[in-house]
């Protein structure tokens, strides 16, 4: 339901609001780009646990995405109505959490190769093979941080996730800040494995979903992506060629173009359904 303002004598809706969430080891600046194009959207990107301003988990329990998505949804911007959500990899795993939590308040969810791993073992023999595929890698970051081998983790995780050389191609501070992130890389690897939310969540979920995927897209997240669309019942699927997992990075004008023409689009919607439930009463 929108909240109505007065312009110019007639009653419009206030500017969507865009929630926004970055990948593991970035920060909110992820995306600086799409708040640029946005015009009047109010596009919000968080830090998240242990990223820019914000510190690490408290380390008061086992950590989950429910405990990333409950601090998101405690933000002072988001206390009332209903908002668009953005993610990408590890904060498309969240976003995904964040709408089963409060699906009446999610409008619309762009997820870029969503890194919701928890789902590999429903999908097959291509599912369970990409499930080891990636616990391998998350089994290197680790043996990484528990070895004090930390630059070597901090490689791997670069490395599979932006291609070879990349963390030689990285500034000093630049990996120094993933070094710092190590810890927190670990937790949200564990948290993606361990997420129990049941595919049924998904299939409950009515707001419109786009679906991205790089041409390139490593294994794990591509195949977590064709299993959503097999489980959400309203679902536009989009391949950006010529891209990897960092698309949204790489590719970020036509990423960017994909999100705002998907909230538009369920913005038009939900402006004529409800100027028919206006016209009904």
């Amino acid at each position: 339901m929108f909240h109505q303002h007065r312009v110019a004598g007639e009653l419009t809706p206030p500017p969507a609001r865009v929630v926004a969430l970055h990948c593991s080891g970035a920060t909110g600046r992820q995306w600086r780009r799409l708040q640029e194009r946005a015009g009047a959207m109010q596009v919000i990107a968080p830090d998240l646990y242990g990223a820019g301003s914000v510190g690490h988990w408290t380390g008061q329990h086992a950590f989950s995405l429910a405990d990333e998505a409950e601090r998101v949804l405690s933000l002072p911007d988001l206390a009332f109505g209903r908002f668009h959500l953005v993610g990408h990899s590890y904060g498309g795993g969240v976003a995904l959490k964040l709408a089963t939590m409060v699906p009446d308040r999610v409008a619309s969810l762009c997820l870029y190769e969503p890194s919701a791993f928890h789902l590999l073992e429903f999908l097959g023999p291509r599912g369970r093979a990409a499930m080891g595929e990636i616990r391998w890698v998350a089994n290197t970051v680790a043996n990484g941080l528990l070895s004090g081998d930390y630059q070597s983790g901090a490689a791997r995780f670069v490395e599979y996730w932006n291609g070879d050389g990349s963390w030689a191609a990285l500034k000093p501070e630049l990996r120094a800040e993933m070094v710092r992130y190590l810890p927190k890389a670990c937790l949200d690897f564990r948290a993606l494995f361990e997420e129990d939310t049941p595919r049924a969540a998904y299939r409950a979920l009515r707001f419109p979903v786009l679906l991205m995927a790089g041409e390139f897209a490593p294994a794990p997240t591509r195949v977590v992506a064709e299993g959503l669309a097999a489980f959400l019942p309203d679902v536009t699927s989009e391949r950006v060629l010529g891209a990897g997992h960092m698309g949204p990075l790489s590719h970020a004008d036509i990423v960017n173009g994909l999100i705002l023409g998907h909230i538009a689009g369920a913005v038009s919607a939900m402006r004529q359904s409800n100027l028919a439930d206006m016209a009904a009463a």
